[in-house]
């Protein structure tokens, strides 16, 4: 599996999972669901035949934010929220760049909500992993953006009142060209976003539902535990119909402007009236149902939910740079400089 993206230079060495590792101890705590998403992006960097030093890992504070020390290539830790802003200031000076973030869901979406939303609004070709533990880790366990209503936790003793985000929503309301929701425990899926990630053009999100083991365990366990995972389940990949089950007997149809579950060879259900999944269409009114279902009435969607292709911020940036060197007298800073009234000192 090979991805050739001529705006990034390719090595002519063929590299390894070991070229990318690390030689920090890795400080997560044990059976932390990070653990998994660092052996995922290990195994996708050496596919995509870039040169090591042409990776940037960006990002920001909390737990998800210790990646780019655990990661062999250059690497930004920013300040709490900025990840993304940081990033877009490095596509933009170095388009040549494989740029990504990691980031976590108080991170990207409290501190730094107007980044997150303005980096997916200009399309910034930029590949976000965004680790969705429903929870503050690294301070300790306070109920963060994604945290369910009624949890107790140690801000919240006698249950949240807030409302959650659903993450696949907020980035559709913000323009968002791709959307993945992988889950923490299966690496292969994992993988394969990512992967699709960097072919995007564009602004990638990549939301992966991560097991904090110490302040929020198993908070994603009605969906992907062995004991619940093919009901509440649906992996989605582009082309196909949308089944799940345990042998997938179950699927999604689109029935006027609402989805709902049916169950093949009931009422003359035939898999024709199941619906088939299009990742690629510009209009994102299907990517937007399929990103809010969930239990108890639906199953939760995993895959790439939606990859649609629209002008990224970084080339229009760069085609105004063309353009305006064009017109201009002034090529180069040298003849800034010297453009108004100039005298030397001698």
């Amino acid at each position: 599996m090979e991805y050739i993206n001529t705006t990034v230079e390719r090595t002519t060495v063929q590299l390894q999972k070991e070229d990318f590792e690390s030689d920090q101890m890795v400080k997560w705590c044990p059976g932390c669901g990070a653990h998994a998403i660092l052996a995922a992006v290990e195994r996708v960097f050496p596919k995509l035949g870039y040169k090591k030093e042409n990776f940037c890992l960006v990002s920001g504070i909390g737990c998800s934010s210790r990646f780019p020390y655990y990661v062999n290539t250059y690497g930004i830790h920013g300040i709490h929220g900025r990840a993304l802003a940081i990033a877009t200031g490095v596509k933009v000076a170095n388009p040549h760049l494989s740029v990504w973030v990691a980031t976590g869901d108080g991170d990207s979406l409290a501190i730094g909500g107007n980044h997150f939303i303005h980096t997916i609004r200009r399309n910034v070709d930029i590949n976000v992993l965004l680790f969705n533990n429903e929870i503050y880790g690294l301070t300790k366990g306070q109920y963060s953006p994604t945290t369910p209503m009624n949890t107790v936790t140690k801000t919240s003793p006698h249950g949240t009142i807030e409302h959650p985000f659903n993450i696949g929503e907020l980035v559709m309301g913000a323009q968002g060209t791709f959307y993945a929701r992988m889950p923490d425990n299966d690496l292969t899926l994992m993988t394969e976003a990512m992967f699709e990630s960097a072919k995007h053009d564009g602004t990638s999100i990549t939301e992966i539902l991560q097991n904090c083991i110490i302040y929020a365990d198993k908070a994603h366990f009605n969906v992907t535990g062995k004991e619940t995972r093919e009901e509440n389940m649906c992996v989605i990949r582009d082309g196909q119909p949308i089944l799940f089950g345990h042998n997938k007997e179950k699927g999604l149809r689109l029935k006027g402007t609402e989805i709902d579950v049916v169950e093949l060879g009931k009422n003359g259900i035939t898999i024709d009236d199941v619906l088939v999944h299009d990742r690629y269409n510009p209009d994102p009114w299907i990517h937007m149902m399929l990103a809010k279902l969930g239990p108890p009435h639906y199953p939760k969607v995993f895959g790439i939910i939606r990859s649609a292709m629209f002008p990224t911020y970084d080339d229009l940036v760069e085609e105004k740079i063309r353009l305006a060197q064009k017109d201009s007298p002034i090529k180069k800073m040298d003849h800034l400089l010297k453009s108004g009234e100039t005298w030397e000192i001698k």
